[in-house]
Formats: C-alpha cells, sequence, structure tokens
C-alpha cells in the first residue's frame, strides 16, 4: 500500500472515530447498577392486579415513572416495613426526582389484608405508594411471573398464621422494563443511587 493510501485511510479511520464520538448511544456504555441488573429478564415482565378501589392496574399506569415492586403483608413484623420505609426515605432523598419514583406493594396475604387495611397502611409511608389487593389466585399468578415464593406458616394456636416470603424489590424504568433486583438488606444509599440514575435516563 502507498503512503499516501495508507494516509487516506488513517485519516478517514480518525474522521470516523470523531463522528462516533458526536453521536450519542453509539459506543456510550450500558449503565452501571450496584444492584443486580436484570434487563431483558424472561420474568417479571407484567403485573395486573387491582388496587383498594378495585381499579385494575398495570404498569403502564406508571409509564413515565421508576417503579419498584414489593411482594409482601401487612402484618410482617420487619422485613416489609423496613423495605416500605427505606423507599420513602429514599423517596424523600432524591427531592424534586423523588416524584417521579413509585413504589408498588402487592400483598400477598388477601386474607387479612382488606383494601382499608391496605389503604391506612401505604399511607403510613407518605406519598408515592400504591397497594395492590387480587384474589388468591391472582396473587398466585403475579408471584409466579416475578418467581416470588410465598407460603403460610400456621401459628402454634391454629388459629393465627405468618407468611413466609422472598424478601427483594424489582425495579422498573420509566418505560415499563424490568431493569432490577434489589435484594432486602442492601445499602440503601447505593438503591437511592441506582434509582436516581434510572430517573435521569428518563
Amino acid at each position: 500500500m502507498s503512503s499516501s493510501r495508507r494516509g487516506f485511510l488513517a485519516g478517514s479511520l480518525s474522521a470516523l472515530a470523531l463522528a462516533g464520538c458526536d453521536r450519542p448511544g453509539l459506543f456510550s456504555k450500558a449503565p452501571t447498577f450496584f444492584s443486580t441488573d436484570i434487563t431483558g429478564a424472561e420474568f417479571a415482565r407484567k403485573l395486573e392486579l387491582p388496587d383498594v378501589e378495585g381499579r385494575p392496574r398495570t404498569l403502564a399506569d406508571w409509564k413515565g415513572k421508576v417503579v419498584v415492586v414489593f411482594f409482601g403483608y401487612t402484618q410482617c413484623p420487619d422485613v416489609c416495613p423496613t423495605t416500605m420505609a427505606e423507599l420513602a426515605t429514599i423517596r424523600t432523598s432524591l427531592g424534586a426526582e423523588g416524584a417521579k419514583v413509585e413504589s408498588v406493594f402487592v400483598t400477598i396475604d388477601p386474607e387479612r389484608d382488606t383494601p382499608e387495611i391496605l389503604k391506612a397502611y401505604v399511607g403510613n409511608f407518605g406519598p408515592g405508594f400504591t397497594a395492590l389487593r387480587g384474589t388468591p389466585e391472582q396473587t398466585a399468578a403475579a408471584a409466579k411471573e416475578f418467581k416470588v415464593f410465598y407460603a403460610k406458616v400456621p401459628g402454634r394456636n391454629g388459629r393465627s398464621y405468618t407468611m413466609d416470603h422472598s424478601a427483594a424489590s424489582f425495579v422498573f424504568d420509566p418505560a415499563g422494563r424490568v431493569r432490577l433486583y434489589v435484594p432486602y438488606g442492601g445499602d440503601s444509599k447505593k438503591f437511592a443511587a441506582d434509582l436516581k440514575q434510572l430517573v435521569a435516563a428518563g
């Protein structure tokens, strides 16, 4: 190859590289999260359950917002209230951007979690919380879609019971795509940073 052709080729490649820098997303890196990135997962793709008013709700209802879905029950002694309080604190810490985060609480105990109880429960944590309550069959179908485990554990007296269940949150981006799996007990500041990144991405 002649020196003139080598010079032309090098110049062309340099021009392409510079042009690429001017085109957003051409060589952009995928976002890096602290939580487990499950983008493109074949589960947790849809959520269809009634809210406490009996209205059918889907993820499309919160399009444009970052949505955090958590399965639990109101009589949960520790994991559920801790997670809900953490989400409330994170929402506040995000300032104005916190309004773009919606936390969705799905009860796994519709037998005891009446609409009135659920409404009061999520109300304790401030704005930005929605409770969903389906029939036992609807609840089982939603849990299966999210690969969430739950089971009734009878109490010693045979009349009361508790619920064993998976303790993690699922995060959806503003387009309604599942993006993150967040186990219980992690660093709330890192959780907040992940949510902020998704809010900023729009």
